[in-house]
């Protein structure tokens, strides 16, 4: 069964730096029910239709399906909720885990993440010096809802 486990941090930009130019994402969601997610996705050329179910603890279901960049560029425009996500994702190797750093832009401008996704919950990685705080539990950080609450209307707790 397909699943993603994954941490969630906030990154202490004093520390991390982009190693590159990243890749640009834009991303609107058809539904963003508790129960299911459905998103579309952009990661530079490339394009995703993705369903996610309900979390239990850092663990979610999740199917993902290439589409046509321009069906995709369609459903953005026309079908998802806005405002959409923008970010840039930048993907970097630490003691041997892919961490995904996410910059993001628009509305949640400021934002800054890393994402790794593991195995199994109780997996134990060796934490980059760039990680600030763990946010996996807290939804406020997920994009689904960064879309309709966010970041910029954060007043001053970003919990």
């Amino acid at each position: 069964m397909p699943q993603e486990i994954e941490h969630k941090y906030l990154v202490r930009l004093d520390i991390w730096k982009p190693p590159d130019s990243g890749v640009p994402y834009r991303q609107g969601y058809l539904s963003s029910a508790k129960e299911r997610v459905v998103r579309v996705r952009t990661a530079g050329e490339q394009a995703f239709l993705t369903i996610k179910g309900p979390a239990s603890g850092i663990t979610r279901l999740e199917f993902e399906y290439a589409i046509p960049i321009a069906d995709a560029a369609t459903l953005l425009d026309t079908l998802c909720g806005h405002p959409l996500i923008e970010k840039t994702r930048y993907r970097q190797l630490f003691a041997g885990k892919m961490w995904e750093i996410d910059v993001f832009h628009g509305d949640n401008a400021g934002l800054v993440v890393a994402e790794l996704e593991v195995t199994d919950e109780s997996e134990q990685f060796e934490p980059p010096p760039w990680l600030g705080r763990e946010v996996s539990g807290n939804p406020r950080y997920f994009n689904s809802n960064l879309a309709s609450n966010p970041y910029k209307n954060w007043r001053t707790q970003r919990d």
